[in-house]
């Protein structure tokens, strides 16, 4: 396993679609070492999600794992390490709530997004099975930020207010634990 360098913001590959990657491909040598490497990439930069164009693979693969343990954000369903490819999501409830993100392809920085909070989630699994999982709440945001990343979209594009766009220090000394007091549209 390698530890891939996790490009940032202003590489042009953060902002290109990813191909769908090759069904009859996975589970070959190649397939395997990616994903292990996604893995180990992951772990290495104590992340929760990493997809493969921030490691510069422009493929629509995305590893994911959030670990049993304490968040910011409360109590969180722990999911175990699995591998998305060519994952689609439909937004089956569109009541929203907000989380302050972070990004390995933003470090040093934090922003308040509002997202759907109960998708479905199709994808091929690792051994190339057609997989579908119902996700709510902070696991919900989770799958649509790793995904964006195969879309070309970061989750600096949607924050909705500049002002709660910072850096990760100030986020700890004026927000954490707070949610945003925002103006009803």
């Amino acid at each position: 396993m390698t530890v891939l360098r996790i490009i940032r913001m202003g590489h042009p590959t953060l902002r290109k679609v990813a191909e769908p990657y090759p069904v009859e491909k996975i589970g070959t040598p190649e397939f395997r070492q990616m994903v292990a490497d996604l893995k180990e990439t992951m772990y290495a930069a104590n992340g929760i999600g990493l997809a493969a164009p921030q490691v510069n693979l422009g493929w629509q693969v995305a590893v994911i794992e959030i670990p049993e343990t304490p968040t910011r954000y409360g109590e969180v369903p722990a999911l175990p390490f699995a591998a998305y490819i060519n994952p689609k999501i439909t937004v089956l409830e569109d009541d929203r709530a907000g989380y302050w993100e972070g990004c390995l392809s933003v470090p040093g920085m934090m922003g308040y997004v509002e997202r759907p909070q109960k998708i479905q989630v199709d994808y091929v699994d690792e051994g190339g099975n057609q997989k579908s999982l119902i996700a709510e709440g902070f696991t919900a945001t989770v799958f649509q930020h790793e995904f964006d990343h195969l879309y070309g979209t970061l989750y600096v594009d949607r924050i909705e207010d500049p002002a709660l766009f910072m850096y990760e220090e100030e986020y700890r000394q004026f927000h954490e634990g707070d949610a945003p007091e925002l103006d009803e549209a």
